[in-house]
């Protein structure tokens, strides 16, 4: 049995943080689990859809974040415990439904899980979702340590059912995907009776008393606050800087304090509980000191407020200095790291450590070991193939047309990997929300074809509603859904194309084809491998008008490799390979970029790393001597006569 799933605990496991976010909401007794998958929070869902094969819990894709926030309050209204995550743009998506949510209340415990992603290292943002906690009124926790991400988890049900709203938990990249040893505690029976009591209504109305209700509610939670374990100090009594932190930036802290040996000079408070703030602790702390350090990712959130209530007490408390990122002594974007607050600290106390010593001393320690490593399509991504023929065919009508797209690993478009193609990426369907706008324009004298790109778990979670807008206002678009049969981005879970679920059920895949044409849209399907015959039918499809769709099915890759792998072994004829003397300008390895081609200098040739080739074979047709070669593989006709 899996660790997450044991039943007894008292014990120590290795948990990544989000496996810990699981196993704490699994040790509340939730038993309804909804989210939709995205770095860096997909290992939630992931974790509590395998417990499901040994609990009796159910466990959800669903097809997009408001979706899955409205399912898991429908148990909770029934009076199940209930979870659901994302990461932070998801939390845009839900931010409709949920401030009005917190107006209705809940009745079982409901936690939303966002996971943010500091220095946008998977994100097309580095959004601080915590923002929602104060617009919507609900409390807001902050985990630090894997272990306290199961142990708030766990609590914030309780929580929640004390009063009666969600409860928000924050985490992000550094702690979703850090490990350590976690004591896990004992599972309930998830014994359950699901009920909806019809005498009892979940609405918004009357507003205004919800409203206050509402705040009334946050400010129960205020009150367990004050006294949470969850917050912490350690130090002087009267330190000469006190460092307020939460999440991660506390453990940055930490190490910054104990590795210039200021323990006894500094204090540290940190904050689990980060909305409402708890006043009467606080106040008492910031007392002790004159200068407060505020460290915190991604935005000066805690900062900001912690500076309201000082201005508000400083008659009691005396004035302050507040340094951080809206201050401006620490980096107002990107990720915090220790490096930053050694080099605060060094300062602040006049120590001898300098940051350019410190980045000195590593980069000495890795010059020249680290490889020169650029974002590209996987060896075999169908999306190289459908972004040339994009662009041959894009030079064939030579009116500058232009690819609007979104996020996903299509969004590789906009580097050389996918030749520059992209021109706009934003969230999730906004390739073809802007692209209705570009269709429309042609009263004004824009005469630029327009062809939009999206997944097809994109495809789902979004935009839709975009492809109906662009059918009923007759948008003059080039519609492509680039369905490689996975969310591959985030890894290969299911969708609602695929035929499976969450918990590895099948199910009826939803035709993305039908569908279109059920709209009365123009469809077609193509194969991205076939460059040639794409390029061919993109053109012809650019010279028509109105909302036309092209489905472009391959699947993906490494799905791909999982389930039988490529038919061809790749080779290059150095008799034909001209090198430099071409006049192509080594285009194979130079523009087509695929990773599994690669210039020998030695020879002055093309050849194949055949340790990184799959064996897709359209590399082939872009030589113009014809020394690219593909060899059927026997095994795999044999796979296909079978």
């Amino acid at each position: 049995m899996d660790s997450i799933s044991q039943r007894c605990g008292g014990v120590r496991v290795l948990l990544q943080a989000n496996e810990a976010i699981a196993r704490g909401a699994l040790e509340a007794g939730v038993v309804f689990c909804a989210g939709y998958p995205g770095n860096p929070s997909s290992e939630i869902i992931e974790t509590l859809a395998r417990a499901a094969q040994d609990l009796p819990i159910y466990v959800e894709w669903s097809a997009n974040e408001k979706v899955a926030l409205e399912a898991a309050t429908a148990a909770s209204f029934a009076g199940c415990r209930a979870i659901s995550s994302m990461k932070q743009n998801g939390v845009n998506v839900v931010s409709d439904f949920l401030t009005n949510l917190t107006l209705s209340g809940t009745k079982g415990g409901l936690v939303l899980v966002s996971c943010d992603d500091p220095g946008g290292i998977s994100s097309t943002n580095e959004e601080d979702a915590r923002a929602f906690a104060p617009l919507s009124d609900i409390p807001l926790l902050e985990p630090s340590t894997p272990q306290e991400a199961l142990d708030m988890t766990r609590w914030a049900f309780d929580l929640s059912e004390a009063i009666q709203n969600v409860v928000m938990v924050r985490s992000v990249s550094r702690l979703s995907h850090s490990r350590s040893d976690v004591v896990i505690g004992d599972l309930p029976d998830f014994k359950v009776s699901p009920h909806f009591n019809t005498s009892v209504s979940f609405h918004t109305f009357p507003v205004v008393p919800k409203h206050e209700a509402r705040h009334k509610k946050l400010n129960k939670a205020q009150s367990f606050f004050e006294t949470s374990p969850f917050n912490t100090y350690q130090g002087p009594e009267a330190p000469e800087l006190l460092i307020i932190g939460s999440g991660c930036a506390w453990n940055y802290a930490l190490d910054a304090v104990n590795i210039l040996g200021l323990q006894g000079r500094v204090g540290i408070l940190k904050l689990g509980t980060t909305w409402p703030l708890p006043k009467k602790l606080l106040l008492r702390h910031l007392k002790t000191c004159d200068t407060i350090l505020l460290v915190e990712d991604v935005d000066p959130f805690i900062e900001v407020h912690i500076k309201a209530l000082a201005a508000e007490n400083v008659k009691d408390i005396g004035i302050k200095r507040f340094c951080g990122r809206g201050s401006g002594d620490l980096p107002l974007c990107g990720e915090l790291s220790p490096g930053h607050l050694l080099a605060f600290l060094g300062e602040y106390f006049d120590t001898n450590w300098r940051q350019e010593d410190y980045r000195t001393k590593v980069q000495s320690m890795t010059e020249g070991k680290i490889p020169t490593r650029e974002f590209g399509f996987c060896p075999g991504c169908p999306h190289r193939g459908t972004f040339y023929a994009i662009k041959t065919a894009l030079a064939w009508d030579n009116r500058d047309g232009f690819v609007s797209g979104d996020i996903g690993c299509y969004t590789m478009g906009i580097w050389p990997t996918g030749f520059n193609q992209m021109k706009s990426v934003h969230a999730m369907g906004s390739g073809l929300g802007l692209a209705c706008g570009y269709g429309k324009l042609d009263q004004f004298g824009f005469d630029q074809p327009v062809i939009t790109v999206c997944g097809d778990s994109t495809f789902f979670h979004a935009a839709i509603p975009a492809l109906v807008n662009a059918r009923f206002n007759e948008s003059d678009i080039l519609i492509l859904v680039l369905d490689n049969s996975a969310t591959a981005m985030t890894g290969f879970q299911p969708h609602p194309g695929t035929g499976k679920t969450a918990m590895g059920q099948d199910t009826q895949p939803v035709d993305v084809v039908a569908l279109c044409e059920s709209l009365g849209l123009e469809v077609h399907v193509g194969d991205p491998y076939d460059m040639k015959g794409t390029a061919q039918k993109l053109y012809e499809l650019m010279q028509r008008g109105g909302p036309r769709v092209m489905v472009l099915r391959r699947k993906c890759a490494l799905v791909q490799g999982k389930e039988g792998g490529f038919p061809y072994i790749m080779s290059v004829d150095q008799s034909l390979c001209l090198g430099e003397a071409c006049g192509c300008g080594r285009y194979c390895t130079r523009i087509f970029r695929c990773p599994g081609l690669i210039w020998d200098k030695e020879k002055g040739k093309a050849m194949i790393d055949q340790v990184i080739c799959v064996g897709c074979g359209i590399c082939a047709d872009i030589c113009p001597q014809g020394a690219i070669k593909k060899d059927a593989k026997t095994e795999y006709a044999t796979q296909e006569t079978k």
